[in-house]
């Protein structure tokens, strides 16, 4: 039997993705809350949570690692036991803020090295039809997971003793990596793992001389589709004289609905539209979806459609940047985790700048000066990104297609 017809597909090779998911939310939603649980005020808390989730902008400069000496699975097992290991001492010491972020943040960085290993992984696997259907795929169980973390790690952490909360947590956690008995796992590139470092690393270097590479960073190092209120609306929910019940409905169940849609979506549309094309018009559409918003009455009904519309543009968002990674990596890929672990990194950046914006638009203006200011930066990027982009795809589509006259007459 070969390699190719024992890969599973792809939604198989998304569950291993749950893992971070899960780790995720309880990193960004519960952490605080047991930050605050100690009396920490707000800006000491916001401070810690960033200190937190930093490695997701720089443990990509470990990423190369994973593509040398061991199989890829290997370093999966390793980084996600100790993701999940971190979680459980943060429910078990719950109680001291000095561990909380020292754990979590070596958590973070498992966690990151994880999503690298799991990415890279798959990315070698897949053909290059299966590049968007695995995106798809990969968002929904990120945000799945990520709502399910949040509503798991909360209640086993308020309605349970640390000594019992702590083994279910990294018990639940880890629970997605069984799927890796069902994905072939082949080893690293032999000769990579013969060459020297100075070797490889020349090798990953010339990764930024491929421009698919160049392009996919300024996409998602930009601010055209980071979506970013779904991480400050819930915050806001006052603002729209919602109560703390109803939003963390949306942030739980109703992101799960959401993250759904949005992705699964994504394949369907693809068939027809290029996928960075794509990409930017997500941006656009959803940019209009949020100055909308400032025709509505700030009640609970608007609230809870900002909250859907946003992480539905989101999760395409993220399905399609996806699609993009792993359209780059391509089949048998000996760089394949390096290369997921830099282009997935870059999309964290905007989304923390947008967060910074989007806070300064609240307040400037409240909610109105937040949505405005948002739909204004993200919506003017995506219009620049996709002059630029246009006049990339016209000039590869006429260098391909001189090409091919050139090789018709020489024959």
């Amino acid at each position: 039997m070969t390699n190719e017809r024992r890969v599973p597909p792809a939604w198989v090779l998304s569950i291993p993705i749950a893992t971070f998911g899960i780790t995720a939310g309880f990193g960004i939603v519960t952490v605080p809350q047991m930050l605050a649980a100690q009396g920490l005020s707000g800006g000491k808390i916001a401070v810690d949570v960033a200190i937190i989730t930093s490695p997701t902008f720089w443990a990509f400069l470990l990423a190369p690692m994973l593509d040398v000496r061991f199989r890829r699975r290997t370093y999966a097992l390793l980084f996600g036991l100790l993701a999940a290991a971190a979680a459980a001492v943060t429910v078990l010491y719950h109680s001291s803020a000095v561990v909380i972020v020292s754990a979590m943040t070596i958590g973070f960085v498992s966690l990151s090295l994880y999503q690298a290993a799991v990415g890279g992984w798959a990315g070698a696997l897949i053909e290059k039809d299966q590049d968007s259907k695995l995106g798809a795929w990969d968002a929904v169980t990120m945000i799945s997971s990520d709502g399910l973390g949040v509503l798991l790690s909360g209640y086993l952490t308020q309605h349970l003793a640390p000594g019992l909360a702590a083994p279910l947590t990294l018990a639940i956690f880890l629970s997605p990596m069984l799927s890796f008995f069902f994905i072939p796992a082949p080893p690293p590139d032999a000769t990579m793992a013969r060459e020297s470092f100075l070797r490889f690393a020349r090798a990953v270097a010339s990764l930024f001389q491929r421009r698919e590479i160049l392009v996919g960073l300024t996409l998602f190092c930009l601010p055209c589709a980071s979506f970013a209120l779904t991480n400050t609306l819930g915050g806001w929910g006052k603002d729209f004289h919602t109560s703390p019940a109803m939003v963390s409905f949306f942030g739980g169940i109703g992101a799960i609905l959401a993250g759904a849609v949005g992705s699964l979506v994504v394949p369907l549309i693809a068939k027809k539209i290029r996928l960075r094309p794509l990409y930017l018009a997500i941006g656009m559409a959803g940019a209009g979806f949020t100055l909308s918003l400032l025709l509505l009455p700030r009640a609970p009904g608007t609230f809870g459609l900002a909250f859907l519309g946003e992480n539905i543009f989101q999760a395409s968002a993220f399905a399609t940047s996806f699609a993009i990674t792993y359209e780059v990596i391509g089949k048998g890929n000996p760089l394949a985790a390096t290369i997921f672990g830099l282009l997935t990194s870059a999309t964290n950046l905007p989304i923390v700048a947008m967060e910074i914006v989007d806070g300064h638009g609240f307040d400037w203006r409240g909610v109105s000066g937040a949505f405005l200011a948002d739909a204004l930066v993200s919506g003017t990027v995506c219009v620049v990104l996709w002059i630029v982009l246009f006049h990339l795809l016209r000039m590869q589509d006429w260098h391909s297609a001189a090409a091919q006259e050139a090789a018709v007459k020489a024959r």
